[in-house]
């Protein structure tokens, strides 16, 4: 019996992909908003909150629908494909959900999803702040830069050094609540070259108090699948494999879904286009009767495809090898990990090469301001940059 309300207890995988394609059109007609403001819309929220996508990956117990990792990315996806710097921005605030059951105490948990199992959260996990041991926790100091998602957060999670004298210094990971973070100005407009509606400000803590039972160890354990050989609090609370939460192959695609996204919006925008526009030169032709045309567009949606389809494979591969633990123990390594991560990075690769290949054969109505196809060219730009 779960612990808070789930909302829908029957909602089915395939429903909520269907509300994320049925949101694709909206977020389209909303997306210079959404760029202005740095964020989607307050209005995209409350949909995205009715349509359960904040607890697509959380534990039933704790008033999620616990789907596995490729039904949230093929919902992500859609949401991409309306939108790729919004999906960014809800991908990656409502994928948290699944670290903090994987690797919080049940105590934690408990606090960190209650009242009423409404959970968002960015993570900056690199040890950006400091955490100073105090009776019953930390006191908490910093400041996190790109935290994706964070505009429409209930709370952040971050990681900080521990001051108390160790050789080598430890980390630790930490949530605090909204009201003890401030939102920088930082994000939206202008201020970035692409991805502008991603919610990626950076964020302040001053000497907030965290709890012990709202921590949990440095992400470096996590990556080196330190944590699998016994398990992890989450799969003995929740009994469910996935949140033995090895999650070098479950962020990047986070970061990847958008880039898959992008290159599905540009392939839509471009099929608009040469289905009614002409050639330049004679013989004057419709421009998706010629093939030069047919030629980018088949070459860029097969790349997409591919994209796409590693993507969901790495999702895939994640499910089986958590399965595996359970089954007979083998261990969820971190060359396993890192396979994923490089699989995912070969996806987000093929994604980039159907935008560019999109925007080249766009002509030079597509490098506008305004144009959709220029402002995905821009989002990949973003991804090449990130440091994963």
């Amino acid at each position: 019996m779960a612990v808070y309300p789930v909302p829908e207890p029957d909602l089915t995988p395939a429903e909520l992909i269907a509300r994320a394609t049925a949101l694709v059109p909206r977020l389209r007609a909303e997306q210079d908003e959404a760029e202005e403001r740095g964020s989607y819309t307050e209005g995209m929220h409350r949909a995205f909150q009715k349509a359960g996508f904040y607890r697509a990956v959380q534990p039933r117990m704790f008033g999620g629908y616990e789907f596995d990792i490729p039904t949230y990315y093929k919902a992500m996806l859609e949401i991409c494909r309306g939108h790729p710097g919004a999906g960014w921005c809800l991908t990656l605030a409502a994928a948290h959900a699944f670290v903090v059951a994987s690797h919080w105490s049940e105590a934690g948990q408990r606090d960190l999803f209650g009242p009423d199992g409404h959970f968002v959260a960015p993570h900056r996990p690199a040890p950006q702040g400091t955490a100073t041991p105090a009776e019953g926790g930390y006191i908490v100091s910093g400041q996190w830069d790109y935290c994706s998602g964070v505009p429409h957060a209930t709370h952040f999670i971050g990681g900080a050094r521990v001051i108390d004298g160790a050789e080598p210094p430890t980390a630790i990971n930490f949530v605090a609540p909204r009201s003890a973070v401030t939102v920088l100005d930082d994000w939206g407009g202008d201020k970035t070259l692409g991805m502008r509606a991603s919610g990626s400000n950076a964020v302040r803590i001053e000497r907030a108090f965290i709890p012990a039972h709202h921590t949990a160890p440095g992400f470096g354990l996590w990556l080196q699948g330190a944590l699998s050989r016994d398990g992890t609090p989450g799969t003995r609370l929740h009994g469910n494999s996935m949140y033995l939460g090895q999650v070098m192959g479950p962020y990047h695609m986070g970061l990847v879904a958008p880039i898959i996204g992008a290159a599905r919006a540009a392939l839509d925008e471009y099929e608009a286009l040469v289905l009614k526009r002409p050639t330049i030169f004679p013989p004057v032709t419709p421009r998706f009767q010629h093939g030069d045309y047919q030629r980018a567009y088949g070459q860029a949606a097969t790349l997409a495809d591919a994209a796409e389809g590693i993507l969901l494979h790495a999702g895939e591969k994640y499910m089986e090898n958590c399965r595996r633990w359970a089954v007979d123990g083998t261990p969820f390594t971190l060359e396993m990990s890192l396979r994923l991560w490089g699989m995912i990075q070969h996806a987000g690769q093929l994604a980039i090469r159907a935008v560019n290949i999109v925007f080249d054969a766009s002509s030079s109505q597509a490098t506008r301001k305004g144009s959709r196809i220029e402002r995905y060219y821009r989002d990949i730009g973003m991804y090449r940059s990130h440091i994963s």
